[in-house]
């Protein structure tokens, strides 16, 4: 399996970046993950990283984005915090990411049974905690506006978990002009999923790509 080179993640559109890890999950599910000369690529990136997506991903020790997608090293910046939330911190990484280092993609990652989003459900109020489960309340509210109140406990949590997600995505557009900006030249696609911790699949149910803006596509075909 080739180590990720600048000039593979050149060529790279964002909806191919969609398309391997779409296929890499596949392969996670089915058991059939690719065999990786891991050392190898320790040698082959330490003079540098050209990572072609960034996830979003909570804490959740099930929820490895290299693993659930079969992705080596340097293949995937993952960022992570509980719940999956965008603070200025994550969209920092990810203008990093994506204006500089050069992936194509973002990925917001939601989970089946997520303590965070369960914490936020049940209005858990705990030190440091206490803010990050605020950040999760609009989707708590959302799905409560739209009927969800009456639905039974475990059904509601898992709603929340996928508006969630959805608010998340929104959330780096509308807060980093910079991620904005490249996606609307088309040079990064955003998708949204819900990886379910009982069958290791991920389900993408919202994704966003723009045709590439003419200046970025023959930059892309250079």
């Amino acid at each position: 399996m080739r180590t990720q080179t600048r000039e593979i993640q050149t060529h790279l559109t964002p909806q191919k970046a969609f398309e391997i890890l779409a296929e890499g999950n596949r392969r996670f599910v089915s058991n059939l993950r690719l065999n990786r000369n891991l050392l190898q690529q320790v040698n082959e990136t330490s003079d540098g990283q050209y990572p072609f997506a960034i996830v979003l991903s909570c804490i959740d020790s099930r929820t490895g984005a290299e693993l659930i997608f079969d992705q080596g090293l340097g293949d995937v910046f993952s960022a992570r915090v509980a719940g999956n939330v965008v603070n200025d911190d994550v969209l920092g990484s990810m203008e990093f990411a994506c204006q500089v280092a050069g992936s194509k993609l973002i990925v917001v990652l939601g989970h089946t049974k997520c303590g965070a989003v369960k914490g936020a459900c049940q209005h858990v109020h705990l030190g440091h905690l206490t803010g990050l489960l605020n950040k999760i309340s609009p989707a708590v509210h959302e799905v409560e506006r739209a009927g969800g109140a009456e639905l039974p406990a475990a059904e509601f949590v898992e709603r929340v978990a996928r508006e969630n997600t959805r608010q998340q995505m929104r959330a780096i557009l509308e807060r980093s002009p910079i991620l904005e900006h490249l996606f609307t030249e088309g040079r990064i696609g955003i998708v949204g999923g819900m990886y379910s911790v009982e069958t290791g699949e991920v389900t993408f149910f919202e994704r966003a790509f723009q045709e590439p803006a003419p200046a970025a596509a023959m930059a892309a075909a250079r």
